[in-house]
């Protein structure tokens, strides 16, 4: 069948008003029916244009009938004069730039509130570290590409010293269980709940977008990402664990939502560039409203990528667990890269943690340093200051091109073998050197978090080189 042809015309001549919904009616009719036959496609039109109401909320005719019903006209937003209230930890050794993109986000008309972490560096939009509090308004790029990059830890009743005397069975099952970077797969996918959510049959995005999922379900991306076996040391007897203090073995995971989150970013951030137009310095700060279609629309896609981010590393847990034999003893998780609806000076806001870790008051996290830095496990404090948040990790001491051009092979070998760690994959730009020290990092956020375990990587897995 031919590719449908629709012209504005013919929606005006069927009754549309001369506004933004006649292109918003051809957009989504183009997309998502571009193989009926115009007189199909123009009795739909005529429906909804007669019952909009009736249609409002539908996942592919929810944006037609929301622009019949009067959405707002689409004008350029203007940034405040002046910033929403802010407190920016460890600022000193804080690059000019990132501190800059805070900045720029707390002028925005919808933010309320914002904070800066020690790890903070330059990003898109909000800077890596940056949280900022909005009202009814979701940032796609506040949130980030990676949505709901987590961090999860097991820890196992195995004796340490294991690891280096069973090396080669450790990194066999690294090799074999983990997968990593764009094309690396496992063949046999495991299946998931999450992929019963009823978003991937309701939003048509999501629906495209399910079997890549399905596919890369149990895999990590590149960059940053990893998998590693390492020391545990719990401190405390009275500790949320609920095992003895002492040394475990450990695996750690940190990875996000893959191609999934990557591609609602992608989606939803055009759409809000749309809709909220604002100036060169903020345009990738551009917000959905919670209030219109396309802000729902995002939320559920945004939490339904945390769900499957989650069950990517459930999955490599599982299949790691399986090749040792073992069950854990107890599981650590949390993520960043996120959006919460929390209760802010007695008023529900929106809570961007772009690279932030949620540490609530006495809620577990993890903050990792390097591939030979120690991670620690924490129990937040519940600051407000900081919008019950810490770093998600040491932050970028150097970028990755510049990690590139001014680390040798040589020095990371020579690195590695100090700490006694085997790595497995990564780059230059991922070498130990390229980041900040974890322990001062740590040290300018003792008023948000407790420190209550460690973890030293031993046998570290990343995407190839």
């Amino acid at each position: 069948m031919a590719k449908l042809r629709l012209r504005g015309k013919d929606l005006i001549d069927i009754g549309y008003p001369q506004n933004k919904s006649i292109s918003i009616a051809m957009e989504v009719m183009l997309k998502h029916y571009k193989r009926e036959s115009k007189e199909r496609v123009l009795v739909l039109l005529k429906e909804i244009l007669a019952n909009p109401e009736k249609y409002n909320g539908d996942g592919v005719f929810g944006k037609i009938a929301e622009a019949l019903l009067g959405a707002k006209k689409t004008e350029a937003r203007k940034l405040n004069a002046t910033r929403a209230p802010f407190t920016i930890f460890g600022e000193n050794n804080i690059e000019a730039e990132a501190k800059g993109q805070l900045f720029t986000a707390l002028k925005l008309p919808i933010s309320k509130a914002g904070a800066l972490m020690p790890d903070g560096h330059a990003g898109y939009g909000l800077p890596i570290g940056g949280v900022l509090a909005t009202e009814n308004a979701v940032i796609p790029y506040g949130v980030g590409v990676d949505i709901g990059c987590r961090m999860c830890l097991s820890l196992y009743d195995i004796n340490p010293s294991y690891l280096e005397g069973h090396k080669d069975k450790y990194v066999g099952i690294l090799e074999t269980h983990t997968k990593f970077g764009s094309y690396e797969v496992h063949k046999s996918p495991n299946d998931s709940k999450v992929f019963e959510n009823p978003a991937f049959r309701d939003i048509p995005l999501l629906k495209k977008l399910k079997d890549k999922a399905y596919k890369q379900l149990g895999s990590s991306g590149g960059g940053n990402h990893f998998v590693e076996f390492g020391i545990v040391e719990v401190h405390g007897q009275d500790n949320e664990f609920k095992v003895p203090p002492g040394k475990y073995v450990g695996v750690l995971s940190h990875s996000g939502s893959r191609g999934l989150g990557a591609n609602i970013a992608k989606e939803y951030t055009r759409l809000a560039t749309k809709q909220t137009p604002l100036p060169k310095e903020a345009q990738h700060l551009a917000w959905l409203d919670l209030d219109t279609h396309d802000g729902q629309e995002y939320w559920i896609a945004m939490n339904l990528a945390g769900d499957y981010a989650s069950a990517c590393h459930h999955d490599i847990h599982k299949r790691i667990a399986k090749a040792l034999g073992a069950r854990p003893l107890a599981t650590v998780e949390n993520h960043h890269n996120f959006a919460w609806k929390e209760i802010i000076n007695g008023q529900e806001l929106i809570v961007h943690r772009k690279g932030a870790t949620p540490v609530q008051k006495n809620v577990l996290g993890i903050i990792p340093g390097s591939m030979t830095a120690p991670g620690f496990i924490v129990k937040g404090k519940g600051n407000e200051l900081s919008l019950n948040s810490a770093s998600h990790g040491a932050g970028r001491l150097l970028s990755r091109s510049k990690a590139k051009q001014n680390i040798t092979q040589s020095e990371l070998k020579k690195v590695l073998k100090d700490h006694g760690v085997t790595l497995l994959g990564a780059g230059l730009d991922e070498a130990p050197m390229a980041y900040k020290d974890i322990s001062k990092v740590m040290a300018q956020q003792t008023e948000l978090v407790e420190v209550v375990g460690t973890f030293i990587p031993k046998i570290v897995r990343m995407d190839k080189a």
